[in-house]
């Protein structure tokens, strides 16, 4: 069997995606390897309550600093933007990495706030530039083969994060050898990012005369009005939004999935979020290749109708046989990460692509702000869930609170034809 092929074929001049890739993913892991690290430490202390400050300071600053990173982003060309993010990494890394030889939390907590920073400054400069690099009809699979190398990224991060702090050895001034490891890591995978950010093609400012955004979130909500006027880039800000909203409310119906309704093991938990993980990845693949012949709004519309199937599917688990369970949900959870990534990947790269090159920084970083308010919405929903209904019956009633969701969009697909 021939393995599918991860190049995109453009000039050799105009070759970044290894670097883009890399830039991205290491970020990706690093987020994602010190945040487990962090919960995993909370947890093991009897502090599970630090688990929601870590959400909030990780989310705060894509609500506060949308704006100045978006005006960033388009003010100056965005590769040094990127380097000067992946800059802020490292520095938030070795922070980090103190805390974890000292075993403070609240460092630890002030580190993960930094990252939430260079987060928010780095996702709109990367973005912004991947249409200036790449002709259109090629950003639907470049943003395909960097959800692939994100998941695997995410994955890793979360997987590694357990392995790596219970190992065994000598200590350091005092705090486990685990730990000590931990802080090298993620210093390395910092560095490794910044060493790719540099790669990354120098492209010039699309905006260098945009006045300062001083009125902060008010201003992000100001250019998510002004997108609003262009009913296909609203439609695809709406759908952007809708997926992440969904998708979160899934990660976090998973665990109380797992281990209270089925009785799984922490380890076996994580396989499901695994297994839904790598279908988000396969779908964001192949919509890379069917967007440009089926277009992003039949794609999305079919793909929307696909998970909304699969969510209400899973309402009827407990009613399959004990022994078919487990891999009933695995499979269903493998359905709903393909579509998923069917429909993530056409969405984001519209709205990449729709706005002028002189507002694309702020067109995305005012999409990640709607984006990261649904995923705080979702923290509550999901509670709702967990207190009304078992998890099975959740993930049926998200499926049908998509359905009229998915309608207005098929509505307003109709209008924007």
């Amino acid at each position: 069997m021939q393995t599918p092929s991860l190049s995109i074929p453009v000039a050799p001049a105009r070759r970044p995606l290894p670097y883009l890739a890399a830039a991205y993913a290491l970020g990706v892991f690093n987020d994602n390897f010190f945040k487990q690290s962090l919960l995993l430490l909370a947890v093991a202390s009897g502090n599970t309550a630090f688990q929601g400050y870590a959400l909030a300071a990780f989310t705060a600053p894509f609500l506060l600093l949308a704006a100045p990173a978006g005006w960033l982003a388009d003010r100056l060309p965005k590769h040094r933007v990127a380097v000067a993010a992946k800059t802020l990494e490292v520095l938030a890394m070795l922070c980090g990495a103190v805390g974890l030889l000292r075993g403070s939390l609240p460092l630890m907590l002030v580190m993960l706030a930094i990252m939430g920073i260079q987060a928010t400054f780095f996702s709109p400069a990367l973005n912004g530039a991947i249409p200036e690099l790449y002709p259109t009809d090629l950003v639907p699979r470049v943003n395909g083969v960097l959800r692939l190398l994100v998941t695997a990224a995410i994955m890793a991060g979360v997987a590694t994060s357990g392995l790596v702090l219970d190992l065994r050895g000598p200590a350091w001034s005092g705090q486990p050898f685990g730990h000590v490891v931990a802080g090298g890591v993620v210093i390395a995978v910092a560095v490794l990012g910044w060493l790719a950010a540099w790669r990354i093609p120098a492209l010039h400012a699309a905006s260098p005369t945009a006045p300062f955004p001083w009125r902060g979130p008010w201003n992000t909500i100001l250019d998510l009005l002004d997108a609003a006027r262009d009913r296909a880039l609203l439609l695809a800000i709406a759908a952007d939004v809708f997926i992440w909203f969904v998708g979160s409310l899934e990660l976090l119906l998973i665990n109380p999935l797992g281990l209270r309704q089925f009785g799984l093991s922490n380890q076996a938990t994580s396989g499901l979020l695994a297994t839904q993980m790598c279908g988000v990845a396969a779908g964001g693949l192949l919509a890379g290749r069917l967007t440009p012949r089926l277009g992003w709004r039949r794609l999305a519309g079919w793909s929307g109708v696909a998970l909304a199937i699969g969510l209400m599917l899973m309402a009827a688990v407990p009613l399959l046989p004990n022994g078919a369970r487990v891999p009933g949900v695995c499979l269903l959870l493998a359905w709903v990460g393909i579509a998923g990534g069917l429909f993530l990947v056409p969405v984001e790269s519209e709205v990449q692509i729709l706005p002028s090159e002189e507002r694309k920084g702020r067109v995305w970083a005012a999409g990640n702000f709607a984006v990261f308010a649904g995923i705080l919405l979702s923290g509550f929903t999901a509670n709702g869930l967990v207190a009304w209904f078992s998890p099975t019956t959740g993930f049926g009633v998200v499926g049908l609170l998509a359905v009229p969701l998915l309608l207005a969009g098929r509505t307003l697909m109709k209008r924007t034809a």
